[in-house]
């Protein structure tokens, strides 16, 4: 199959096929996970669409690691 090929056919594939093409594409330079890895991050995927609000935004998450590594590097 072509890469034209493969461009035309894009829009007949569900959300969920090419969120799944796009995370294969990105994993190509990556090693493959284990079997039970893939497991969690799916599972973690569903649970997050099952309920979007328990999602943190990066930025709180960023702020939370900093202070994380605040009180680490002032021996709290």
């Amino acid at each position: 199959m072509s890469f034209a090929q493969v461009l035309q056919e894009l829009p007949a594939l569900t959300v969920e096929q090419r969120q799944l093409l796009i995370r294969r594409a990105l994993e190509m330079d990556d090693p493959p996970l284990a079997p039970e890895e893939e497991a969690l991050v799916e599972a973690r995927l569903a649970a997050l669409r099952q309920k979007p609000d328990s999602a943190v935004p990066f930025e709180e998450m960023e702020a939370r690691v900093r202070r994380l590594k605040r009180c680490e590097w002032h021996g709290m």
